[in-house]
């Protein structure tokens, strides 16, 4: 079929796409995981595929999550119509495969109408193995779903996948059968599996099962679907065992063909090696220390209130609602707020900054507020009035009293919960807060143990010299244990900042290296 063919059924392809997604809602889409693949970004990963086959090799090209074909279209785009011996594919969704039926009518490809993941093989395998699976979380999954699919699942490849995980997990693993011996096979999926628990018996299957070849994630700022804001990567793989010294090849941005960074890890490294998502920005692996972050500090998010506008309020607010400052304690504003990774504080421990704000924090039953402080009284009416009252929200019902806070005193230094990737900067900040204000849950929080705080009180350049050693930490490693979505938004939650290696930081200070002892760490086992 010539060039200008192929194109003009594209646009038709495109205009059917966006005329079926035009007909369904968000929510409805969201819950089957249905994001297309836009064509460019097809044609990238069917090029670099034909690139991956034997020269001249006829393809037989399998897509089980093939929507209206966008893969399909991408193989024509690329390879000689005389090379497809045949293609296949399967929808569940009739709204779009009917439809995809009735365009691709004409051409060789068949799309099964039914579920693939009840799916069994026919005739043979596939050596082109193409997809962009179904993004369907685990809670849209009901405990039957599940456990079906667990078990097909584990017949198919020998692996059982975790019930936290994705649709797309058990697509892969369900694919397996499909493809022929020696056939490569490439897996749009979110990049999240390369850092999560869930994500675990996927990379075991990766590694075990099939010769993992490359995995490619796109940089998160450049979001690869307009709808769904997740951080791609693209997981390539060939049916055949792992060969003895095998290496990965992680890229990172840019392009396959042309990717922004490139480096090869032994599968040996990445058996023991937890996050993925370090690669390949990360030099080398990180090192099982005897002591991380956890075993210095309790890391925890900050407090929650049910409702910043009610609990939070400025100097002026308190004073106009003639509420008593003794029942408020200052709280940390937005990082926005905050200019500089190091807060003075007054003489009464108030942060010396701008916005200066203050948490409502009484635990008082509210007959003694009545009698002692009218006016706090009239002012906690007021949160139990209406349809959506701030006492039946789910934090504040759960406590008692209803507006009681959660025990989080000022920490030493508090970190970004959430940040971006941005040219010369970091994407979280680790503050040296010398101040008594606590801090919302936008923050994590960091305690030091008792023996570090202890050491700390005697001398105070201990915790400052943790904090230029959290603010030293590379980029690329802190991310690395992290997670990361579509638009550049990395998340650090506080279990990932606790197994941040500290070793670095003991070796720093010697008035507490031999408290290490105390530890019990001295001599611990590499996990």
């Amino acid at each position: 079929m010539i060039a200008t063919d192929i194109e003009a059924l594209e646009e038709q392809r495109l205009a059917l796409q966006a005329q079926l997604d035009g007909g369904k809602t968000a929510e409805d889409r969201n819950r089957m995981g249905q994001f297309a693949t836009p064509t460019a970004l097809a044609r990238e990963i069917l090029a670099h595929g034909i690139r991956l086959l034997p020269e001249d090799q006829p393809i037989r090209f399998f897509d089980p999550g093939i929507g209206t074909g966008s893969f399909y279209s991408a193989l024509r785009a690329v390879a000689p119509e005389e090379r497809i011996e045949s293609a296949q594919g399967f929808e569940i969704d009739p709204h779009y495969g009917a439809p995809a039926q009735a365009l691709w009518q004409d051409t060789p490809l068949v799309i099964h109408a039914e579920d693939f993941t009840r799916a069994t093989l026919e005739g043979q395998g596939a050596n082109l193995l193409i997809c962009n699976p179904p993004y369907v979380r685990h809670h849209h999954l009901s405990g039957p779903q599940k456990a079906a699919l667990q078990q097909r699942t584990e017949d198919a490849c020998g692996v059982k996948i975790n019930g936290l995980s994705g649709l797309y997990c058990y697509f892969m693993g369900l694919s397996h059968p499909f493809m022929a011996e020696d056939g490569i096979a490439a897996w749009l999926i979110p990049s999240e599996f390369m850092g999560v628990n869930y994500g675990r018996m996927l990379k075991r299957y990766l590694l075990e099962k099939v010769t993992l070849l490359q995995i490619h994630r796109y940089d998160p700022q450049n979001v690869q679907f307009d709808d769904a804001l997740v951080s791609s990567a693209v997981v390539w793989i060939k049916n055949t065992p792992p060969p003895a010294d095998h290496a990965v090849t992680f890229s990172y941005g840019g392009t396959l063909a042309k990717p922004a960074l490139s480096r090869e890890v032994a599968a040996t490294e990445l058996a023991h090696e937890p996050k993925w998502t370090r690669y390949p920005q990360a030099d080398n692996a990180s090192q099982r220390a005897g002591i991380s972050l956890g075993d210095l500090f309790d890391i925890k998010r900050g407090l929650a209130t049910g409702n910043n506008s009610f609990f939070i309020m400025d100097r002026a607010q308190i004073e106009e609602r003639g509420l008593p400052m003794e029942c408020f304690t200052p709280v940390l504003p937005g990082s926005r707020y905050i200019p500089e990774d190091e807060i003075e504080a007054d003489a009464d421990g108030l942060p010396l900054i701008d916005k200066q704000l203050f948490l409502l924090d009484t635990r008082l039953p509210e007959d003694e507020i009545a009698k002692v402080y009218p006016a706090l009284a009239a002012y906690l009416t007021t949160g139990k009035k209406g349809e959506k009252a701030v006492a039946d929200r789910y934090l504040c019902r759960s406590r008692k009293p209803w507006y009681a806070q959660e025990n989080r005193p000022a920490a030493p230094i508090i970190c970004t919960y959430m940040g971006r990737s941005r040219a010369g900067g970091k994407p979280f900040r680790f503050i040296l807060n010398r101040s008594d204000a606590t801090a919302c849950n936008t923050y994590l929080m960091l305690y030091p143990k008792p023996f570090l705080a202890h050491a700390a009180d005697k001398n105070p350049t201990i915790m400052r010299a943790a904090w230029e050693f959290l603010n030293e930490i590379d980029p690329d490693e802190l991310l690395g244990h992290g997670r990361v979505y579509g638009g550049g938004l990395h998340k650090l939650e506080p279990k990932e900042l606790r197994g941040f290696p500290a070793e670095d930081l003991i070796a720093r200070l010697p008035t507490i290296k031999p408290l290490r002892k105390r530890l019990g760490l001295l001599d611990k086992a590499v996990a």
